[in-house]
């Protein structure tokens, strides 16, 4: 028995309404959209608080609400007559969707207290991001190397992942988990859900959605979270999820050892998809053996008897990491992505450009920029050599923006347009990074502070040392 979840004000519709609710969102299929809504008098927001206490009261969500439009949107350079060239993107009606996050703010704080949510799970969660979480990877595997120690990694690529979440064991999980009216709740919520694709002017029937949490819902991804928090860890492994983005990192002197570990942790997965009804893509997972030792590789490891290909680099939320952290593929990658933008966008920053200087370089800043920035809190310990890459990229930008003649230094450009340079960026970010782990919430990144304080055996940077690496 638990008492019922706390009623909505009408002060809280309006705060969702008036500062959380996109105007420019396309409304779902009752066209009601966030313009209409925000035009409301204070009586509509009174009614509208009535049904929503009238939901939490009764328990049940309206089935008018359960009704997602798919529209299907074309990638680029795919074949137009593929179907799975297409992206469906979910719309669902806007004051479900205001309802949704008023129950996210009431279900969150039962969440924390009782520590449903793992924390090697960063996904979805307040202040955790993803530069933290790869953190914890690259912190495992400078240790390893430090013990001149073998450090296995599989990086899992789960199919489907949010379209084929089971609802039945969702449901059991939700009713082990939460109070009773959460989980009565949240059981209306997800029966009989419906979808219709629209085409142009023409519609499907509507069709029963038997499986998953819905797209484009406020309550679908922390759904996800409470499905996935029973995935099994192991003593032997470093685990280390981003929704369903997984890692599982083992360390041994012994690189038989440390396969071998891994192989078992895999197991335990492999049995936890098989009962809860969820398939790894084999083919698309990643087996990256870090070391500083130029040709030893670490035994293969097989998910569900099929043997995951291993490479020296892979790719992991947005951040690239080689086998002996370089960083040198994440740099090129990024050099290269900058180079495409440029030339995208060298009508607006180029000599011809009518622009001014002030909106060229607020132009830098805004789109350029965060590309190369993402990440620099780990990527910021390359070489020198690896992080002129990037600075001559950016004394070229910046010279195309104001038309600089030859003689004219990098030195003055930086200075003259108040612009700072690849390294007082990573001095700045990275000084305000350190800070922002010492009052981290997650229980695991503390450990991270730690890395100043170890011995050192190699003559490497780690990001604790950014701060003050080029002051």
């Amino acid at each position: 028995m638990a008492l019922p979840l706390k009623k909505i004000r009408v002060g809280e519709v309006k705060s969702a309404i008036q500062f959380a609710l996109n105007s420019k969102k396309a409304p779902g299929y009752d066209l009601i959209n966030g313009k209409i809504i925000k035009e409301l008098s204070l009586k509509g927001l009174q009614a509208i608080t009535q049904i929503y206490n009238a939901i939490l009261r009764l328990e049940y969500f309206p089935s008018h609400w359960k009704i997602g439009q798919i529209i299907m949107i074309a990638k680029p350079g795919k074949n137009p007559n593929d179907i799975t060239s297409d992206r469906p993107i979910s719309l669902l009606p806007t004051l479900s969707k205001i309802l949704e996050k008023l129950i996210l703010k009431r279900l969150l704080p039962i969440i924390e207290d009782c520590k449903i949510i793992p924390s090697h799970q960063f996904g979805f969660r307040r202040k955790h991001e993803t530069t933290e979480q790869v953190h914890r990877l690259v912190h495992t595997i400078h240790k390893a190397m430090e013990c001149k120690q073998y450090c296995s990694a599989v990086f899992l690529d789960i199919s489907q992942a949010f379209d084929k979440v089971w609802h039945t064991g969702l449901l059991y999980k939700l009713k082990r988990t939460l109070p009773h009216a959460a989980y009565t709740l949240l059981k209306s919520y997800l029966s009989d859900r419906m979808f219709q694709v629209r085409y142009q002017e023409e519609y499907t029937p509507l069709h029963t959605i038997h499986s998953g949490v819905p797209q484009g819902s406020i309550l679908g991804p922390i759904l996800y979270s409470i499905y996935t928090a029973d995935l099994p860890v192991s003593e032997q492994t470093t685990t280390a999820t981003y929704a369903d983005d997984t890692a599982i990192l083992a360390s041994h002197r012994n690189r038989i050892l440390a396969s071998r570990n891994l192989q078992t942790h895999l197991a335990q997965l492999e049995k936890w998809f098989i009962n809860w009804r969820t398939k790894a893509n084999e083919g698309k997972s990643t087996h990256v053996t870090f070391t500083l030792n130029k040709e030893a590789h670490c035994p293969a490891v097989t998910l569900s008897e099929k043997q995951i290909s291993q490479g020296n680099a892979v790719k992991y939320l947005g951040i690239h990491m080689d086998r002996r952290m370089t960083w040198r593929p994440h740099i090129l990658a990024k050099r290269n992505q900058l180079g495409l933008k440029l030339q995208h966008l060298y009508w607006l920053l180029g000599r011809k450009s009518e622009l001014t200087t002030e909106n060229k370089l607020l132009l830098y800043k805004t789109v350029l920029n965060p590309i190369w920035t993402y990440g620099i809190q780990l990527w910021g310990t390359a070489s020198n050599s690896n992080i002129e890459i990037l600075q001559r990229l950016q004394n070229k930008v910046l010279r195309v923006i104001v038309n600089a003649p030859w003689y004219i230094s990098n030195n003055v450009l930086h200075k003259d347009l108040k612009t700072p340079t690849i390294r007082e960026e990573i001095t700045h970010l990275c000084a305000n990074y350190h800070d922002k782990l010492v009052t981290h919430p997650n229980e695991l990144t503390p450990t991270l502070l730690d890395e100043a304080e170890e011995p050192r055996r190699l003559k490497r940077f780690q990001p604790s040392d950014l701060s003050t690496r080029f002051s």
